[in-house]
């Protein structure tokens, strides 16, 4: 009888722990999705109205598909005691952003809660928007969301991307030495007209007053002095000759040599980032 209930004490035993080994054990690790989970445009911190996130997620995708890089914007208004480069660079790998094997893209991240701003590049992004180039580029819509114009910062932030990426399709990516030229503002043309007329009016005024004590004459001889030129002898003489040769410079490469390129770092997800970012 006491062999029995041993017996089955032991099988009660042995039940219980293969109940708890077939449970599945849930962890904390976070896996990169294959796919997008989310839309190329998040705005949590509701920062735009419906009329607004429609037209800029349209732009969005259509830019993402013809250039093959996902170019996504994201607001929130924390962070949830992340920096904005760690927030930024797990909403990209664990929402499944990224076009292609090496999931190439771009997304801007700003929250409010703190105004901090970051730019997480993956991929060919990383090679697209150098350091240089992003310095660049945030110089152009920046102040527009630190003037709480947030449809129109992110719209040119949108247009600035197109033109990256179309500058990279080119083989040439943006970078130390090889940046866009900024567009002179629009007073600066009449500006400039104002101050040519000005300069024409002072130059052709003064060489008039010079021409005060001349006067027009019928005939070519009688602008020659009497006597004035006597050519006595002539003579052909050849001294010497030097050929100086210089040696052409050779193009250098931007790519991470002379300060160019992309500084980066790895996300808790394990993938290569580059990117920057601050306060706005």
């Amino acid at each position: 009888m006491k062999q029995k209930k041993h017996l089955k004490t032991i099988a009660l035993f042995i039940s219980v722990i293969f109940t708890v080994l077939l449970i599945p054990i849930q962890t904390s690790a976070q896996t990169i999705p294959d796919q997008r989970l989310l839309p190329r445009l998040v705005d949590n911190a509701d920062l735009l109205n419906d009329s607004e996130e429609e037209k800029l997620l349209d732009k969005l995708d259509l830019i993402s598909e013809k250039y093959q890089t996902d170019v996504a914007i994201v607001t929130v208004y924390s962070l949830e005691g992340k920096t904005a480069a760690e927030y930024a660079d797990d909403f990209f790998d664990y929402n499944g952003y990224g076009i292609g094997p090496n999931r190439d893209g771009v997304l801007f991240l700003i929250s409010m809660e703190h105004r901090d701003w970051f730019i997480t590049t993956h991929g060919s992004g990383i090679q697209t928007f150098t350091d240089a180039g992003r310095a660049h580029m945030t110089e152009q819509f920046l102040s527009y969301i630190s003037d709480a114009k947030y449809a129109k910062g992110f719209n040119k932030f949108v247009d600035l991307s197109e033109q990256y990426l179309k500058q990279a399709a080119k083989g040439k990516p943006y970078d130390y030495g090889n940046l866009p030229k900024k567009p002179l503002a629009w007073y600066w043309l009449p500006a400039a007209i104002g101050v040519g007329l000005i300069v024409a009016f002072v130059i052709v005024g003064g060489m008039k007053a010079k021409l005060k004590s001349v006067r027009r004459q019928v005939g070519a001889d009688d602008y020659v002095a009497a006597n004035s030129f006597v050519l006595t002898d002539q003579r052909d003489l050849y001294l010497y000759s030097h050929v100086s040769r210089t040696a052409k410079p050779k193009e250098s490469s931007s790519g991470g040599g002379s300060g160019g390129g992309s500084r980066t770092r790895t996300s808790s997800s394990g993938s290569t980032h580059g990117g920057s970012g601050g306060k706005f």
